[in-house]
């Protein structure tokens, strides 16, 4: 499946800024009002922030990939 780079750019934004944000203030404010399952919570947060950045990882190295190909085979 292929998106576009304005998609690309978004996803990017998301797990590379803003959900490590989320995560961390989640953390902290579950820790300073004692919030049931707050650690757990982060944790899953935290988990499923970097198998998204994986995805994106891949996704970015296969896009590197055919392009460059792509070059090699113009030339």
């Amino acid at each position: 499946m292929k998106i576009s780079n304005k998609t690309y750019d978004i996803l990017k934004y998301i797990v590379t800024i803003a959900l490590p944000a989320l995560t961390t203030l989640w953390l902290t404010i579950a820790s300073i009002w004692d919030i049931p399952y707050g650690e757990p919570i982060g944790a899953t947060m935290g988990a499923i922030t970097v198998f998204l950045g994986a995805l994106i990882g891949i996704s970015s190295s296969n896009y590197r990939k055919e392009n460059l190909d792509g070059d090699i085979q113009r030339n």
